[in-house]
């Protein structure tokens, strides 16, 4: 049989551990949940990704410039359309000649 009180002892150490392990965990929290780490780790990840970008266009140019072209005929294809249909309306209409009848 064991002792109730050896029991007792037991389980109020096992209690001390398991809060201490839980404020560990808050700290830990705490630290990662800080307005400013969050911000750092952002900024970083932007940096990174700034990097990684640059990167790229380095090694594939043309890749790059032909996304570029790509980009700026879809913002300009309203007025590029529109040329397109002014020039086919200003195209004069040729007129035929005016005959006079001889009374």
């Amino acid at each position: 049989m064991s002792d109730p009180r050896l029991d007792l002892v037991a389980a109020e150490l096992q209690a001390a551990e398991a809060r201490a392990r839980l404020s560990g965990t808050v700290a830990q929290l705490q630290g990662r949940l800080d307005p400013k780490v969050i911000a750092d780790d952002a900024r970083q990840a932007g940096l990174d990704a700034v990097s990684a970008g640059v990167d790229g266009a380095k090694r594939h140019p043309g890749v790059v410039a032909g996304a570029m072209a790509a980009i700026g005929l879809l913002f300009a294809r309203r007025r590029i359309a529109g040329a397109l249909d002014k020039r086919r309306v200003s195209r004069p209409v040729p007129a035929s000649p005016i005959t006079r009848s001889k009374d």
